[in-house]
């Protein structure tokens, strides 16, 4: 009961106090999250910790202006990694095939699997975390910030933090939309959201002041209405992922 209550209780933390993160804390915590399940062995999964002023504020930049990146205790950037993988094939004589979909895909989830285990690692010692997406504005400047080699994809950043707020619990669409039994069954699922935009817009009715309505599928709208960083495709493309 102990971890579902973790679990339920996540929240995205984006003030924290001055305190900070003793390396070897921090070590433990990525290494929980790189125990991990991971397909086929690859291990595809290289996170990079950030401490350079200069660097988390052009990274902070990049991002939207999210000025957390650099008040945090602590900040990694989370890559899907098929360099490493490349480096082995040669070391065992073979032949390292690049820019396969799946690879790519196997890299990208193993790499989303690890950061989640490290967040639930951290949040047990009462520590706050808010990923960082907005890391793929510009993914080839965060490329050259970070060094990264032909193979190497950077997916979001993760910042780290004792909490210095304590936000409301934002709601979750209910299981009867989201947890299927034997078929993708919708029937249910138009009144399932009709009554959860309901719920988020009294939640950020009250997280706001009033001062904004808006329901989950109104946000839903904004968000795929539109492209959406139509540049990672050729991104993807010149460090060798995503091709075939």
């Amino acid at each position: 009961m102990d971890v579902l209550n973790l679990l339920n209780s996540h929240r995205s933390i984006r003030k924290f106090t001055d305190e900070p993160i003793e390396d070897d804390l921090a070590e433990s915590i990525i290494g929980a999250g790189l125990s991990a399940a991971t397909s086929s062995n690859l291990q595809g999964t290289t996170v990079i910790r950030v401490r350079n002023p200069d660097t988390r504020a052009a990274v902070a930049e990049l991002a939207g202006g999210q000025t957390y990146v650099e008040t945090a205790a602590a900040f990694f950037v989370w890559c899907a990694d098929l360099h490493r993988s490349a480096v082995a094939c040669e070391m065992a004589g073979g032949e390292f095939h690049g820019g396969m979909t799946e690879h790519f895909i196997i890299a990208a989830t193993d790499c989303a699997i690890a950061a989640q285990n490290a967040v639930v690692a951290a949040e047990s010692f009462g520590l706050g975390i808010c990923y960082i997406g907005g890391i793929r504005n510009d993914p080839a400047q965060m490329t050259e910030l970070l060094d990264l080699p032909d193979q190497v994809v950077p997916l979001f950043g993760l910042c780290l933090g004792w909490p210095d707020q304590d936000p409301a619990l934002k709601p979750r669409l209910p299981l009867s939309v989201t947890l299927k039994n034997e078929t993708y069954d919708e029937a249910a699922d138009r009144d399932g959201i009709t009554a959860y935009d309901e719920q988020m817009r009294e939640y950020y009715l009250e997280r706001t002041g009033g001062k904004v309505d808006r329901t989950w599928s109104a946000d839903m709208s904004a968000l795929l209405g539109k492209e959406s960083r139509p540049h990672m495709k050729p991104y993807l493309d010149s460090q060798g992922m995503n091709q075939k």
